[in-house]
């Protein structure tokens, strides 16, 4: 079966609807009537992405059963979550359920769900629709919804850098579960507990992604000159952790008190540049330093030559980062819509006020219609690598293929 475009007689737009009925199958008619009445007459949409918080326990998986025939939508995805969101609106707790839906002019749009299928070699994923064996369409992007627990995305990554190098995946990880099997995902009729879902977007609508890793930079990026695995055991030819000690004396007083509760080293995504900003670096956690050694600890395989910078991490930090990386790249005709991917680290659990990050995508490139949910990770890109991140906000913006500014 060949890739075939949706139709391209109407313009890009988007909408979100929510509904906080205790009912989940009012809720699910109740959003989706929102956001069809927002959407406005025409063709019915090509993309219906739906995010359902936990709170509404066992009745979840009966009910996003028959999502796909409740909505009528060519292609749709689904999960369970901890928390959603819609519009300006954080919803953390309690009921809730949001529904976004597209048209998508001109565009490919191809659902799949896939299964991770463990052998000797390394594993398979199973389950690519076969109107993507013939080639993928031009500007490909991937949005991917995860089980945790079955899905093994670092994995994945991998394979896809290898496979489709360049295409940008952005998503998150299921949170609805605590425990295996305790997470619904839905891919048009496939309904499962395991495994991972999502749609493959390509042709007339280009998916532009933000990838805010919630970090400030401190000192100047180095070059590692010796590591061993995760260890940094030289930077710029002197021990690791006296170089951090010469940053940690350059700093505020309350820089070194965001050093010694949340320091982060981020590894330059790409070598190839003249110079460094923020959305350049993968930021992982300092998980250890040895005063007697010298050397420093991270979440992450490092080796000698990676150009590396010290980070920390906090609310102001977290807005400033946002709010830079929104307003990049946005000189375009104009974003139709967005799904946001953010940490259930964040919301109230980093920021003083609720509503952070979904305020601040209107605030940067609204109104527009926008919906996601608090994951159990987050995926995106960092130049051109697609990673697995935590406490970070990684958010896919809907722009026209033709319209959109440069990658």
């Amino acid at each position: 079966m060949p890739l075939l475009p949706t139709s391209a007689h109407h313009p890009l737009s988007c909408a979100a609807g929510v509904s906080l009925h205790a009912n989940l199958d009012t809720a699910l008619r109740e959003a989706g009537d929102q956001a069809r009445a927002q959407l406005g007459a025409g063709s019915a949409a090509d993309l219906a992405v739906v995010f359902v918080s936990a709170d509404y326990g066992p009745a979840a998986r009966p009910a996003l059963d028959g999502l796909s025939d409740l909505l009528g939508v060519r292609a749709v995805v689904a999960t369970t979550a901890e928390g959603v969101l819609a519009g300006s609106t954080e919803y953390e707790s309690g009921p809730a359920v949001a529904v976004w839906l597209a048209r998508l002019p001109g565009a490919v749009v191809e659902p799949f769900a896939l299964e991770y299928s463990p052998h000797a070699d390394g594993g398979t994923f199973i389950g690519w629709p076969r109107a993507l064996s013939g080639g993928w369409p031009e500007g490909a992007g991937v949005l991917l919804l995860a089980d945790p627990f079955s899905f093994p995305v670092d994995a994945f990554l991998a394979r896809m850098a290898e496979d489709h190098p360049g295409v940008p995946i952005i998503g998150g990880m299921a949170s609805g579960g605590p425990l295996p099997g305790s997470n619904s995902l839905v891919a048009n009729s496939h309904l499962s507990d395991c495994g991972a879902v999502g749609v493959v977007i390509g042709g007339g609508v280009r998916i532009r992604p933000v990838v805010s890793q919630g970090c400030r930079p401190i000192g100047t990026p180095m070059v590692i000159t010796r590591s061993e695995e995760n260890v940094i055991v030289e930077l710029g030819g002197r021990p690791a952790l006296e170089r951090l000690r010469e940053v940690y004396g350059q700093l505020s007083d309350a820089d070194r008190q965001l050093v010694r509760s949340s320091l982060h080293l981020g590894r330059v995504a790409s070598e190839y540049q003249d110079r460094f900003q923020r959305g350049d670096f993968l930021v992982r956690n300092v998980v250890g330093a040895d005063p007697d050694s010298g050397v420093i600890a991270v979440g992450d395989l490092v080796r000698t030559g990676q150009t590396v910078q010290f980070h920390v991490r906090d609310a102001a930090s977290a807005h400033e980062d946002l709010q830079f990386l929104l307003s990049r790249g946005s000189d375009g005709a104009g974003p139709a819509g967005a799904l946001v991917f953010t940490c259930n680290g964040r919301g109230t659990r980093l920021f003083p006020e609720p509503h952070h990050d979904a305020r601040c995508v209107q605030d940067c490139l609204g109104p527009i219609a926008t919906a996601g949910f608090f994951a159990q990770g987050e995926i995106g890109p960092i130049g051109k690598h697609n990673c697995l991140h935590g406490f970070t906000a990684s958010i896919a913006i809907f722009e026209s293929a033709t319209d959109a500014p440069p990658a």
